[in-house]
């Protein structure tokens, strides 16, 4: 019996999601003067959709409105959009 619950147990967390790292890249403008930025944030939505209402609220408590997700991607993907993020490279 021990043994079957163990087994049991085993399976059941093996069938637990993996939670992976996300980030999304975006693009977020401020009006009055027009400003635009590219950024790059960590979110827990691994989708566009999800990252974006996600984000939105996040820069919209700053004074920024989302314009659009560009992209959701794992921690591989981030080297890469650093340098183009500059600033706003995990700012929010």
């Amino acid at each position: 019996m021990p043994r079957l619950f163990l087994s049991l147990a085993a399976l059941a967390l093996m069938a637990l999601p993996a939670h992976a790292e996300c980030y999304a890249d975006y693009k977020a403008k401020q009006d009055d003067p027009l400003r635009l930025h590219y950024g790059v944030a960590q979110v827990s939505a691994c989708d566009p959709a999800g990252a974006e209402a996600e984000l939105a609220p996040r820069l919209a408590a700053v004074g920024w409105v989302l314009l659009n997700v560009l992209s959701v991607f794992g921690p591989e993907g981030l080297e890469e959009r650093k340098a183009s993020a500059a600033d706003y490279f995990l700012r929010f």
